[in-house]
């Protein structure tokens, strides 16, 4: 029979341990005897490598963690590089029944069972070059909000200012609203010489500029607004590096590149410019979908699963003459 090991779901922040339950239905002296062990392992690199080579001493086959917050990541990671098969399972399909005891101890048994039995489904983890794509993606995502704030911040501050510049130009970072606001922060207040700095199709727009510019902008004001557009100019920076090293780590997965042609035909895009071609979605776009998907696309088994797993798939709950709609929760990390 199978020996499998699981991992509860529950960990102390603070001690940094995971109960473990090896799940072993066989024993020497009583065969068919099933007798579970349950023991603490700090979640430290070595005492990890540690249980990862008590388990394939032990002739362990599968070992089941339980997605919760990151605590499940050195375990998944360590373990998998013993060469172990790990499934991360959602935290969704292993709920305690109504009406047990909660506790770790029971947690880990009633996952070490729910495997045994088969009721487990992995969740999709995928590979190292993929996962550190996806650190990228997300991190550029984090970065781009985050200077979205910091010129919120600046509308704001422009507004308290009596500055009406949003009225008039449709982006106030353009180079006509960079020009202006940085003019404001040299000391001009004139709104005839603000004005005057305007480009492109918002120079017909003049005597509304005037009427934008014309307010109480005064030397607090231009401090906070330095400061926070060197703060933006330093977040597009990093976005920006961020952008190159993304193109890189693409280019370097081979799968993301497009196969030789054969017999003189021509080569298929690679994978970033055949998701371009799809309308509404551009080259940020196309990169985040590879680094949340995958290029392996064996691991949905239809169609209907990828949309499911994308949360694009609502399931349907129908009771009676009630029918509603709900989201469908996946594992994530």
């Amino acid at each position: 029979m199978d020996r499998h090991v699981v991992f509860e779901p529950g960990v102390h922040p603070r001690l940094g341990h995971r109960r473990v339950v090896p799940h072993d239905p066989v024993q020497q002296s009583k065969p068919g005897k099933r007798v579970t062990l349950v023991w603490d392992v700090p979640a430290t690199t070595n005492a990890i490598c540690a249980l990862a080579v008590h388990l394939v001493d032990q002739g362990v086959e599968r070992v089941v963690i339980e997605s919760t917050s990151d605590y499940w990541r050195p375990f998944y990671y360590l373990l998998e590089a013993q060469g172990l098969v790990v499934w991360l399972v959602n935290a969704n399909d292993v709920k305690q029944v109504s009406g047990r005891p909660k506790t770790d101890k029971l947690d880990a048994v009633w996952l070490a069972k729910l495997n045994e039995r088969g009721m487990l489904r992995p969740s999709f983890v995928p590979p190292v070059d993929i996962r550190n794509l996806r650190d990228y993606t997300r991190t550029r995502l984090d970065l781009t909000a985050e200077r979205s704030r910091h010129k919120q911040r600046i509308e704001k501050l422009l507004e308290d200012a009596l500055i009406k510049l949003s009225t008039v130009a449709t982006d106030i970072f353009g180079k006509s609203g960079r020009d202006m606001i940085e003019a404001l922060i040299a000391g001009e207040r004139d709104p005839l010489t603000l004005a005057d700095l305007a480009r492109g199709r918002l120079r017909v727009k003049r005597t509304a500029l005037v009427q934008a510019l014309t307010g109480r902008f005064d030397d607090h004001h231009a401090v906070l607004a330095r400061i926070l557009l060197d703060q933006i100019d330093i977040l597009t920076t990093r976005i920006d590096q961020l952008t190159t090293i993304i193109n890189q780590a693409i280019e370097a997965i081979p799968a993301a590149q497009a196969p030789s042609g054969i017999d003189d035909a021509p080569a298929p895009p690679p994978a970033v410019a055949r998701l371009d071609e799809i309308p509404g979605i551009g080259l940020h776009t196309a990169q985040i979908i590879i680094a949340e998907i995958g290029l392996n696309m064996a691991q949905f088994p239809t169609a209907g699963h990828l949309v499911s797993w994308a949360k694009l798939s609502p399931r349907t709950i129908q009771s009676g003459t009630t029918t509603r709609q709900l989201i469908i929760r996946r594992s994530r990390y």
